[in-house]
């Protein structure tokens, strides 16, 4: 049966479901990812998700934690995000090899930045560094336009976070910025992915960079289209 299910992954989702079970992750291509999170939203409009981590064992996708109940933005979900739409987009990423926080490192494996004053992401469609982290002194106005506060400003919701690989190869004007996998408090983000900090914290120890992590948010109907 093990030789069966690694053959079938390697032809298709379609064989992979069939020998490795319905669930939805089975029906993916997830190239050679170990860990996987997906956030299924009931429609495009939904500000909430259902949450579950999966981990891949013999080929197949098998339940590793979940299910949680995920936020998501304010306008739902998109597959063609705009910056400031307040939608999250919907697709399969990565994760950025950093990971932030204004609290200390929870025990991450990856990289970890200790966020302070002058930390920003830069939200600026025209500024050379849109889409990426930025610090500049505390207290000074940075060289590219801010529709909010610096990081260190959200010291609740961004206590600990991971950088959703989003808009990133090549960056493109416009497409959105900043989609963190962050602190939730219970309300719809700006387009963000949040959830609970106890489950953040063991979502993010968990997250192996060996294992290629990926995340998958849509509907159940738009992801089987992925």
């Amino acid at each position: 049966m093990l030789a069966l299910a690694v053959a079938a992954a390697a032809s298709g989702g379609t064989d992979k479901a069939a020998v490795c079970g319905p669930m939805l992750p089975n029906r993916l291509d997830t190239g050679s990812s170990t860990q996987l999170v997906t956030a299924v939203a009931p429609t495009r409009r939904s500000t909430q998700a259902v949450f579950r981590l999966w981990t891949k064992r013999g080929g197949c996708w098998r339940p590793a934690a979940g299910p949680w109940a995920a936020w998501l933005g304010g306008n739902g979900t998109s597959p063609a995000k705009r910056e400031g739409d307040r939608r999250t987009p919907t697709g399969i990423f990565g994760f950025l090899r950093t990971m932030y926080g204004v609290a200390p490192n929870p025990g991450v494996r990856y990289r970890f930045h200790r966020v302070v004053c002058g930390d920003w992401w830069v939200e600026d469609s025209r500024s050379r560094f849109y889409n990426r982290f930025r610090h500049v002194p505390c207290g000074s106005t940075p060289p590219f336009r801010t529709t909010s506060e610096d990081m260190s400003k959200s010291p609740s919701s961004y206590r600990h976070l991971a950088v959703i690989d989003y808009n990133a190869h090549p960056i493109v004007p416009g497409r959105g910025s900043g989609i963190f996998l962050h602190v939730s408090h219970g309300n719809a983000t700006l387009g963000c992915v949040a959830v609970p900090l106890p489950q953040l914290v063991r979502l993010l120890r968990w997250f192996d960079p060996a294992d290629d992590p990926l995340i998958v948010i849509g509907t159940r109907k738009t992801i089987r289209k992925f």
